[in-house]
């Protein structure tokens, strides 16, 4: 079969969200497993590239990077209760949301308008407004990137954490996410509308018994106001992890600031707002060069023109330090640092 033709000093510029001006030394894109492996098999030094969008690049790639483009969408079963659905790895997961949402297919409503891919989606867990990925995934599909053969991996297999799985860790760069399967509901959707501000937004469009569509268009609303279009301002949405600290950490802080908002996350641990401790030490806009911080959301890095990856990390670095100082708490970046 013809293998996906390899590009040479490729700009990136335009397949991370950062809008982070830097060069692959290869390049290619795959629609299909048999083409992957056909270019795993000539190409031992790959770099996996999803949707681009959570990720900081701080120089070139020397790789070959691979651009997962396989696509496609479709109903594996369905009862009078739930649906397992297929999607390929290179859809991107936004439009993916607003497919299962308009047929009726619930649980994954509160996730939408997350960029990125749904391939890369399990390796970060992704989430928001009180789901996670690990919540409708059913399993996966991925390719051993070494011996270059399919493996399925079920949920409960992938090890998922806050923001984690396996394939951030154990099994991190071996295997290539191709297809992933998700349990949704048809109906008696079990609706998530406690955090964040769903259920204020709703109340103040009138809407008092809620569907899915209602809640997902609330989602979006929300996010929009909140974060930057990546196609009018480089960012890649949060970029730290919301820290987990212990009952002593969370004592003192609330000493100082009554005000703080935390939510218990296990027995004598409790997960508190990054975006609350960045603001709190007025960071909330601050830019160097064309590194910033959001005016809008401190928890937002983005790129105001032509900032450099090193640039962009130099500034989550003093972010870092500083919440640390003030807080003694150590923040975590949610974005793969290259």
């Amino acid at each position: 079969m013809k293998t996906s033709k390899i590009l040479s000093n490729f700009s990136l510029k335009s397949f991370n969200t950062f809008g982070v001006d830097v060069s692959a030394n290869k390049f290619a894109a795959f629609r299909t497993t048999q083409e992957l492996k056909e270019l795993l098999s000539h190409n031992a030094n790959i770099f996996l590239l999803g949707g681009g969008s959570n990720l900081l690049l701080t120089k070139n790639i020397d790789q070959l990077v691979l651009k997962n483009e396989i696509l496609g969408i479709q109903v594996l079963d369905r009862s009078d209760d739930k649906v397992l659905v297929q999607c390929g790895g290179g859809e991107q997961w936004h439009d993916f949301v607003m497919w299962c949402v308009a047929i009726g297919f619930g649980g994954i409503e509160n996730l939408a308008l997350i960029p990125g891919c749904v391939g890369t989606a399990p390796i970060q867990n992704i989430g928001a407004y009180g789901v996670e990925l690990k919540d409708i995934m059913h399993s996966l599909e991925a390719i051993d990137l070494q011996t270059k053969t399919l493996k399925t991996f079920a949920a409960e297999e992938c090890d998922f954490g806050y923001r984690d799985s396996i394939f951030k860790n154990r099994f991190k760069g071996k295997f290539c996410i191709t297809k992933v399967l998700f349990e949704l509901t048809v109906r008696n959707h079990k609706l998530n509308l406690d955090y964040g501000f769903i259920k204020d937004k709703l109340s103040e469009n009138g809407i008092k018994q809620p569907s899915i569509r209602d809640i997902c268009h609330t989602v979006i609303s929300i996010r929009q106001s909140k974060l930057p279009d990546p196609e009018v301002i480089g960012n890649s949405g949060s970029f730290f992890k919301n820290p987990i600290v212990d009952k002593d950490t969370l004592d003192n802080i609330i000493k100082a600031y009554p005000d703080l908002r935390y939510f218990d996350h296990s027995e004598g641990r409790y997960k508190i707002p990054a975006a609350w401790l960045i603001d709190r030490l007025g960071l909330k806009g601050l830019r160097k060069g064309d590194a910033g911080v959001y005016d809008k959301h401190a928890l937002v890095l983005v790129n105001h023109g032509n900032a450099s990856g090193k640039e962009i990390y130099d500034l989550a670095m003093t972010i870092i330090d500083k919440v640390n100082r003030a807080f003694g708490v150590e923040l975590t970046p949610e974005v793969n640092v290259i």
